[in-house]
C-alpha cells in the first residue's frame, strides 16, 4: 500500500525532507502505527513519537491516531507552531 507523506515546519526541517512516498509493510493501518513505524527509523525521525501536540491529516481533514490509512492516501504531520 503506497501513501503520500508530509512533514511541515519543524519537523521538515528536522527530516531534511518536506514529502515522501511511501510503500507501507503489512500490518501498519491506522495513523498512530505510520507515526510509530516512521519514528522507528531512529533520529532524527524518533520525533514523530515524542513530539507533545502533533497533529495528522488524512487527505487535507485533520483526524485522530485510530483513523485508518488506505492505500493512495495523503498523510501530514504538523508539529506545534506559533507565530508572531
Amino acid at each position: 500500500m503506497s501513501v503520500k507523506i508530509l512533514f511541515f515546519a519543524g519537523l521538515r526541517e528536522a527530516l531534511g525532507s518536506g514529502s515522501e512516498t511511501l510503500d507501507l509493510p503489512a500490518g501498519i493501518a491506522t495513523v498512530g502505527e505510520l507515526r510509530d513505524f516512521l519514528a522507528a527509523r531512529g533520529e532524527p525521525w524518533s520525533a514523530l513519537a515524542t513530539t507533545k501536540n502533533l497533529r495528522v491529516a488524512v487527505n487535507q481533514q485533520m483526524v485522530g491516531l485510530d483513523t485508518p490509512v488506505k492505500a493512495g492516501d495523503e498523510v501530514a504531520f504538523f508539529p506545534p507552531v506559533t507565530g508572531g
